[in-house]
């Protein structure tokens, strides 16, 4: 059955992106908020003549409900040469339903898949199946828990408790503060920004989870992942890095490691600030002010983030694979004290903070990208693109001083200005985020991240980037670009933001729905041990470069391709992460 919906699957995907006659029409699948840019992208073999009309319409009446023409949106060789891109902008049609857009063309009537449009409507699709599917991640199967009691340590004899926490993938059921410390400018925040991004929705959507039924759900999840970050606190006050398993079923075969290339494993396995640390002490001081305890007390919470703040101040670059801080450590580092800040309202945390916000605004280059590096390199991420905009955001939450907010407004500002005109800067029917990287020496332009890069293999991941610029947009936008509209920002970069979780859950050239069991087209079903295989509410690595493109150019994904499907077909918890983040993001406007 597994091999007969593959088969299915690929027959779908060849015929969405092959040189066939009729048009396709890309939508999100899932859910439009009713006030929110809603947009189709209609693709053609050749230009349309003349004008042609698309429809909105009514899934159960079968009725127009809305028509509006197709505009031209040009071509993008570098994906799909020959074809033709049109957007069928449906922004105005605000009445609550479910409904599928269509066009007469040739005779043929063409429908795309179906949709809802409601009030908070993305939200309340998806919210509820985001918890569940962490929930299912949790390590805690009879014999994880039994083997991670009683964790060795790498090169060592010494066996510590660090139960609890969440699997990373559905094809990798070890556990991560970060990866890719070695390659040093590419390390992702896996469980903590997890934890830290469950503490921001609690927070500033109550209502909205409270409405829904799943309030307690994420704050037990929230806790969940805090105590585990407890337990990842060594007694000399670092964090472990990873608990890796080998990919072994043997779960004594699972150590505390620091990776390095090819799953080489070492006991490098302390966190600097960028390796997990940062965003560890983040969430445990955020966490800490919500006075609930999990199997550790909130002042416990807030004891332990102090604590290792103090020690990654002193320590941070013997941790560091080059021995040097990037803009990494700045973002994460920045986090790290505007909490304690926040919640300790100490000047110390203040000043220390306000340090980190300087080092970024020094990164900030006149084009409106950031450096990465004290030289020339230019930051770009495969997951956490967004979070310099949100760690600053979230440092203006406390920040008085108004030079320094002017400051720091000014770079949000410059960040959101370039991501949207790096975007637009080609022809780009789909609006996906660009970014600007360095290859074989050379500054350029592209869609997807770079292959050729300081891992030597990583180079999938980009949904959880998307959403990330997505949360960027709007939380950033909210403060440099307010507008009473109803996710409060300037319609640019409500469309920029739309444009780029519409793609995730569907409006993308593969027509296939990255949040499982939502939409159509989604990925075959990935195993993994201990049951921690594929669940409704993941979402996967998504589309990349071509796969023989060192530089990212063009594009693919494959559901088979000799067991490295997984670059494109595997969940990862920081996918959800974010793209809980940009719906918190959306949800929350207080003019709603």
């Amino acid at each position: 059955m597994n091999h007969l919906k593959s088969l299915l699957t690929g027959i779908v995907l060849m015929f969405s992106v092959s040189a066939i006659s009729q048009p396709a029409i890309y939508v999100n699948h899932v859910a439009y908020d009713t006030k929110s840019p809603k947009r189709a992208v209609v693709r053609f073999d050749q230009p349309v003549k003349g004008i042609l009309k698309f429809s909105v319409v009514n899934i159960g009446t079968k009725k127009i409900e809305f028509s509006g023409n197709l505009k031209s949106l040009g071509t993008i060789e570098e994906w799909t040469p020959g074809k033709h891109y049109y957007s069928a902008d449906f922004t105005s049609f605000l009445k609550a339903g479910k409904y599928k857009v269509s066009i007469n063309y040739a005779d043929k009537n063409i429908s795309s898949e179906e949709f809802r449009i409601g009030e908070n409507a993305l939200a309340n699709s998806t919210l509820g199946a985001i918890v569940h599917y962490y929930n299912k991640q949790r390590a805690n199967t009879p014999q994880e828990l039994e083997g991670d009691a009683h964790m060795l340590l790498y090169g060592s004899e010494q066996r510590v408790d660090i139960r609890g926490g969440w699997a990373d993938a559905s094809g990798d059921i070890s556990k991560y503060f970060s990866h890719l410390a070695y390659a040093n400018f590419m390390s992702p925040q896996q469980i903590p920004n997890v934890v830290w991004s469950m503490a921001n929705t609690y927070e500033s959507i109550p209502g909205t989870l409270e409405r829904l039924g799943i309030k307690d759900s994420l704050a037990s999840e929230g806790l969940w992942g805090a105590d585990y970050i407890m337990r990842s606190l060594s007694k000399e006050d670092y964090f472990y890095m990873t608990v890796f398993s080998y990919f072994k079923p043997d779960i004594s075969a699972r150590r505390i490691v620091g990776l390095e290339a090819d799953s080489k494993t070492t006991s490098d396995y302390q966190c600097a600030f960028r390796e997990g640390g940062g965003m560890g002490i983040a969430a445990l001081a955020r966490i800490s002010g919500w006075k609930r305890d999990g199997e550790f007390s909130s002042a416990q919470y807030l004891a332990a983030a102090k604590r290792a703040y103090a020690h990654l101040v002193v320590n941070n670059t013997k941790y560091t694979d080059d021995g040097k801080e990037n803009i990494i450590d700045d973002y994460c580092a920045l986090m790290a004290a505007t909490e304690l800040w926040i919640i300790t309202d100490s000047a110390y945390y203040g000043d220390e903070a306000r340090k980190r916000a300087d080092n970024l605004k020094k990164r900030m280059t006149p084009k409106g990208y950031f450096l990465a590096d004290d030289k020339d390199r230019p930051f770009w991420h495969a997951a956490d693109a967004g979070l310099p905009v949100i760690a600053l955001c979230r440092y203006l939450t406390k920040e008085t001083d108004r030079s320094r907010r002017d400051g720091t407004m000014a770079v949000i500002k410059k960040a959101l200005d370039y991501n949207l005109s790096v975007t637009a800067e080609v022809s780009n029917p789909f609006g996906y985020a660009r970014q600007t990287f360095k290859y074989q020496g050379k500054i350029k332009n592209g869609f997807f991240i770079p292959h050729e890069n300081e891992t030597g293999w990583w180079w999938q991941g980009e949904n959880a980037r998307l959403a990330s610029l997505a949360a960027a947009a709007i939380v950033g936008g909210r403060l440099v670009y307010p507008s009473d509209n109803v996710w409060g920002v300037k319609d640019s970069l409500a469309g920029y933001a739309q444009q780029q979780m519409s793609w995730i859950l569907g409006s993308n050239p593969y027509n296939v729905c990255f949040m499982y069991e939502f939409g159509k087209n989604n990925v075959p079903y990935m195993k993994a041990l201990f049951g921690h295989g594929s669940q409704r509410g993941g979402i996967s690595n998504g589309i990349t470069g071509k796969k023989e493109n060192g530089d990212g150019g063009g594009i693919d994904y494959k559901i088979e391709d000799n067991g490295n499907e997984w670059r494109w077909t595997e969940q990862w918890i920081p996918h959800s992460a974010w793209f809980l983040q940009a719906l918190t993001a959306i949800t929350e406007n207080p003019k709603k």
